[in-house]
């Protein structure tokens, strides 16, 4: 069984089977949230929301609340998982306007389809419905949020949609800088990418004990999935990234392949991204693979994963979810292997 809509890929599908007595339960009940969530808002707005959501996706970020959770989550937690989704739903569509995007997994984009103002309001939209799901629910709901903390879990929500906003900037003021270090990329893989994983590893929990040791292996699951997802943008296959090759090149976004390869080519330092079309984009991409940068930076993801499942190790929970999360962590690789 998998969540409706969501493309679910095998590693993640081994997941949900080895926790099928609940995991599917609970990630059934947070599409119904989501669904929920983006309709009843007008026939522009909400058709354009309901089709990011049936776009799908892997829906990590929920499995990684539902996980940390445990098999005894309840509504709260759901909706905790919700809304990290939908956050991560809003900046997809968000980012689409700023790349100017025409396909997101092998979809029409929001901008392609309705423009940029529709576009603009559909991921604003995601955004506010993500708050107001954290404490959306019935009398006897509310009282379960204030038991559970409901101010803590909007604050860090938005603790991590501020980091994300800061990636973003941080990235738009990096575009078409060839000369960005390793250290920089890794920061903005931290805000844009990595927070978000950190708070869906303590967001839906009640007992804080263990959020220090899974909030560092969500971080670095974080990571190790931007690395690997910057490889794919250079290796591809169209028919998995859903997008052309070095569409990171053409928006000017810098990432690790090209800093390792431009050490053994030194001629991709001197490029100008701003000329790129899509087959000398293409071209690029090749020749960031003739290096070895790509297995170095797919190195660096695994030794990320190693480091998570470490961490992992030392954390306060069950045998079982322990199992679990490692399962998600090495499924983070397999999906680029």
């Amino acid at each position: 069984m998998t969540p409706h809509g969501s493309a679910v890929p095998p590693p993640v599908t081994v997941v949900m089977e080895a926790a099928e007595l609940w995991l599917p339960r609970l990630m059934g009940g947070v599409e119904q949230r989501l669904t929920g969530a983006v309709s009843a808002h007008g026939e522009a707005l909400g058709g354009d929301a309901g089709a990011t959501l049936e776009a799908g996706g892997k829906r990590l970020r929920p499995m990684l609340v539902l996980l940390c959770a445990g098999p005894d989550a309840g509504a709260a937690a759901i909706r905790a998982a919700s809304a990290v989704e939908l956050v991560h739903m809003a900046t997809l569509v968000h980012d689409d306007v700023l790349d100017e995007a025409p396909i997101r997994r092998g979809r029409p984009t929001v901008l392609a389809s309705s423009g940029r103002e529709r576009a603009t309001a559909v991921g604003d939209l995601l955004l506010s419905r993500a708050f107001a799901e954290l404490v959306d629910g019935d009398h006897a709901g509310a009282e379960l949020d204030r038991a559970l903390g409901a101010g803590r879990r909007v604050a860090m929500l938005a603790t991590a949609s501020v980091a994300l906003a800061r990636g973003e900037l941080a990235q738009r003021h990096d575009a078409f800088d060839l000369s960005i270090s390793p250290d920089r990329y890794l920061e903005r893989c931290r805000l844009k990418t990595a927070r978000l994983f950190e708070c869906a590893c303590v967001i839906g929990r009640d007992d804080p004990g263990a959020d220090q040791e899974l909030a560092a292996f969500g971080r670095e699951i974080g990571l190790a999935f931007q690395l690997l997802d910057d490889v794919l943008d250079v290796s591809g296959p169209v028919d998995r990234t859903g997008k052309a090759r070095g569409t990171d090149l053409l928006d000017g976004t810098v990432t690790l392949p090209l800093i390792i390869a431009r050490e053994h080519d030194p001629g991709l330092a001197q490029l100008d991204l701003r000329s790129l079309d899509e087959s000398s984009a293409a071209a690029v991409c090749d020749r960031i693979a003739a290096t070895s940068a790509l297995e170095q930076v797919r190195d660096g993801a695994q030794r990320r994963v190693e480091l998570a499942k470490r961490i992992l190790a030392k954390a306060p929970i069950d045998a079982e979810q322990r199992e679990l999360l490692s399962l998600v962590a090495d499924g983070v690789v397999e999906r680029y292997s």
